[in-house]
């Protein structure tokens, strides 16, 4: 499976800066025409200008870094999963651990996300991930295997084409801790074995399971190379045009 490489910029980059942004990047890196593997999640605020910055750029994704599951209604501070596909990005984050660490995201509330996402035409990117604490504990694929079955608790095997799965270890996101590849590549099998049980071994085999938790350039071929590990979602490392760009080369060079 051709790896994938996810942008996060979290709460960062302002609309005034994308153009530029875009520019740079695209000045150091050619997309593939014939396959999206490089994509922007945005705060709210700057996605009309992610989707003009890249308009008619082939092989970029641009998305959201959450949604709600319903299409409108008194839910003061959400946007929903329609409101993203009218301003024309592909896809949204779902369940990230910053999300459910201080913003009490559930794997309840993450099903009614990733469900309404899927059905509004999104691809979906469902994180999990287990804390400092659980890993220490030796509880990360139980915690892991917990949240997968939660949050995919009413996605079908049909919604599953446009479904991305990203394993980020609490413990590894902004603290320059990184899961080494071993690490990281048995949980991403677990994930792929939970999938297998949850759908089939076809379905499962097709889900792209990416890594996030301090991805950087000099550590991203080592995860990707893994069999399990299908690209990066990158926070910190891809606030910089030439840093996500060397990043995104370096992890292309391991496909074969």
């Amino acid at each position: 499976m051709k790896p994938i490489f996810l942008a996060n910029w979290k709460m960062n980059i302002l609309p005034a800066e994308v153009k530029e942004f875009a520019k740079n990047f695209l000045s150091q890196i050619t997309p593939d025409a014939n396959y999206a593997d490089i994509g922007f999640a945005a705060p709210y605020t700057t996605l009309a200008a992610l989707v003009d910055g890249f308009r008619g750029v082939k092989g970029i994704l641009t998305g959201a870094q959450n949604c709600h599951w319903a299409d409108n209604g008194a839910f003061t501070g959400e946007v929903s999963a329609k409101m993203l596909k009218d301003v024309g990005v592909n896809f949204v984050i779902i369940g990230h651990s910053e999300r459910r660490q201080f913003f009490g995201e559930t794997d309840e509330t993450v099903a009614k996300r990733s469900v309404k996402a899927l059905k509004e035409g999104l691809i979906a990117v469902v994180c999990v991930g287990e804390t400092k604490a659980e890993y220490e504990a030796g509880r990360t694929k139980e915690i892991v295997s917990r949240q997968l079955k939660g949050s995919l608790a009413d996605v079908t095997a049909e919604m599953t084409h446009a479904l991305i799965i990203a394993y980020e270890p609490v413990w590894a996101i902004g603290t320059g801790l990184t899961a080494t590849p071993e690490i990281a590549q048995s949980v991403h099998a677990s994930i792929r074995s939970e999938l297998t049980a949850l759908y089939n071994a076809n379905v499962a085999g097709a889900i792209p399971i990416i890594y996030g938790g301090s991805a950087k350039t000099d550590n991203i071929a080592s995860l990707v190379a893994q069999p399990d590990i299908n690209g990066g979602l990158v926070g910190g490392a891809s606030l910089k045009p030439d840093t996500f760009a060397q990043l995104v080369q370096a992890g292309r060079q391991v496909y074969k």
